[in-house]
């Protein structure tokens, strides 16, 4: 697969808004052996990021932006049916996005990823209150909270939501992950405005996950070990 090539034709399918021929493409990629992931992390998101840009710079029409963001979460979602699923319980997810059609578009493609990787996601979109997110956390118990895809005007909200949850201090072991969107285009923001960890792809970001989730089972292992340890010393000396 020549993924610059393979990138424009179907980009050029779907802005044109012929879902017939999105569809038949994206079905001879899959006759090739291509694995649906790399197809999500490798062409439907540089083509999400792409919609994006253009749209935001009038460079693309109203229209055809809504052809292919439409298109592409069929398309994308449709190949998630075929991932290769992990079967563990690798944690609960909370997770939130910008308000646009490609926004939430950006967001499935990760949420898909995540779900084969093993993680519960709990996917509210966009518009929802800070007071809700806090008692939704507590409500779904989640470890993880991701901000994903998020627009620039929703960083503000990010922002105060962040220092809320350290302010009260609630959630001692959340891990909170920005990526996407407004991140993506303004790097370092995550990173300035609290969040634990950045990614720029779905691919990152389960990769960014399964290395905390990584470490805090390693962390978990060896407080037991030492505790274990401490036990016996104070049963000796007794």
């Amino acid at each position: 697969m020549h993924l610059e090539s393979t990138i424009e034709q179907l980009f050029q399918h779907l802005v044109s808004g012929d879902r017939r021929r999105a569809h038949a493409f994206v079905a001879t990629l899959t006759a090739q052996n291509i694995p649906a992931e790399r197809l999500a992390n490798d062409v439907y998101w540089p083509i999400h990021e792409m919609l994006v840009k253009l749209f935001k710079k009038d460079q693309l029409s109203r229209i055809s932006y809504n052809y292919a963001t439409r298109a592409l979460r069929q398309i994308a979602h449709q190949g998630s049916a075929t991932y290769t699923r992990i079967e563990r319980s690798a944690g609960r997810i909370l997770m939130f996005c910008g308000p646009t059609e490609g926004e939430e578009l950006g967001a499935q493609i990760a949420v898909d990823l995540l779900d084969a990787a093993g993680y519960e996601v709990f996917f509210a979109g966009a518009g929802v209150a800070n007071d809700e997110v806090l008692e939704e956390l507590a409500s779904t118990r989640a470890g993880t909270l991701v901000l994903w895809a998020s627009a620039a005007s929703d960083a503000p909200a990010i922002r105060a939501l962040i220092d809320q949850i350290k302010e009260i201090g609630g959630h001692p072991n959340l891990r909170i992950v920005c990526g996407g969107g407004v991140f993506n285009r303004a790097l370092g923001l995550a990173e300035e405005i609290g969040a634990d960890v950045s990614a720029t792809t779905p691919s990152a970001l389960v990769t960014a996950l399964t290395s905390l989730e990584t470490a805090a089972v390693a962390g978990r292992t060896s407080a037991t070990a030492t505790a274990t340890t401490t036990r016996r010393r104070s049963s000796k000396a007794a």
